[in-house]
C-alpha cells in the first residue's frame, strides 16, 4: 500500500513538473514575442524620427540663402494707397471700436503678453511675450524687434525650433501664400500673407529692417542647422 501511494505521488509530481515546464516554456515564448514586438516598435519609431529629420533637412535645403526680392513683386505693387492708408489708420479705428476687440490677458506666467499668433496650417496658436529674458523664450515666442503688433513697420517674433506645440519647429512647412493671424488688444485681429521664406546667417540683421514703405509686416525667426543659420518667414497684412 505504501508502495502504491508512493508511485501515485510520484506520478502526480511528474505530471506537475511537466505542466510547470510547459507553463514556463509558454511564458518564455511570450517574452520572446514581446521583445520582438518592442524591437519592431523601436525600429518603427526611429524610422519615423529619421524620416522627419530628413524631411526637415530637405525642406531647409530648398530655402534660398537671403530674401528673394519678393518685396518687389506685384503683390506689394498692387497694394493701393487706400490699403496703406487704412493700415496706418488702424490704431484710430481700434481705439474707436475697442469694445469690439477680443481681449488677451495682460500677462502669461509672469510675463507681459504682446500679442497672439495663430497659424492654422501648422496648428500653431500661441501668445507672444514682450520680454528679453531667456526663461520667457522657453515658454513662448517673444518679441524680437519692431513696432507695436499690427501697426506700420516690421513686427519681428523669435522662437526656438524644438518640438513643442507653441514653438517654431513646423514653420519650415509653410509656403508663400499661406495665411496667419496676429491679435492684440489695441488693434484687434489682422490677417497676414506669407510672401517670402529663406535662411540667413545669425549676423544678418537686414530681416529686422523697418523700411516697409508704410506697410504692416510680420517676420518670424527661428534657428536651424545647430544655430548656424536662421529661418526667416516674411508676411504682410492683407
Amino acid at each position: 500500500m505504501k508502495l502504491y501511494n508512493y508511485i501515485v505521488t510520484c506520478g502526480y509530481i511528474t505530471k506537475l513538473k511537466y505542466l510547470l515546464n510547459k507553463y514556463i516554456e509558454r511564458i518564455y515564448y511570450e517574452i520572446k514575442m514581446l521583445k520582438k514586438v518592442i524591437q519592431l516598435l523601436i525600429i518603427f519609431a526611429i524610422s519615423i524620427l529619421i524620416g522627419n529629420m530628413a524631411y526637415g533637412m530637405y525642406r531647409e535645403a530648398q530655402l534660398d540663402n537671403g530674401p528673394t526680392n519678393a518685396i518687389e513683386n506685384n503683390k506689394f505693387e498692387n497694394q493701393t494707397e487706400e490699403n496703406i492708408n487704412s493700415t496706418s489708420n488702424s490704431t484710430t479705428e481700434a481705439d474707436n471700436n475697442s469694445n469690439l476687440i477680443p481681449r488677451l490677458p495682460n500677462t502669461y506666467k509672469g510675463y507681459t503678453v504682446s500679442s497672439k499668433l495663430s497659424i492654422q496650417k501648422i496648428g500653431l496658436e500661441t501668445y507672444v511675450l514682450d520680454s528679453e529674458e531667456d526663461e520667457a523664450m522657453w515658454l513662448c515666442p517673444t518679441v524680437y524687434f519692431g513696432p507695436e503688433p499690427n501697426e506700420t513697420g516690421n513686427y519681428c517674433i523669435a522662437a526656438h525650433n524644438y518640438d513643442k506645440e507653441n514653438m517654431f519647429n513646423h514653420i519650415i512647412e509653410l509656403k508663400v501664400g499661406d495665411k496667419l493671424t496676429l491679435e492684440d488688444n489695441r488693434n484687434g485681429v489682422k490677417t497676414y500673407e506669407i510672401y517670402d521664406i529663406y535662411k540667413v546667417k545669425p549676423t544678418d540683421t537686414e530681416v529686422l529692417s523697418q523700411k516697409t514703405n508704410g506697410r504692416t509686416e510680420l517676420t518670424l525667426i527661428t534657428c536651424s542647422d545647430y544655430s548656424s543659420t536662421r529661418i526667416i518667414v516674411k508676411a504682410f497684412a492683407k
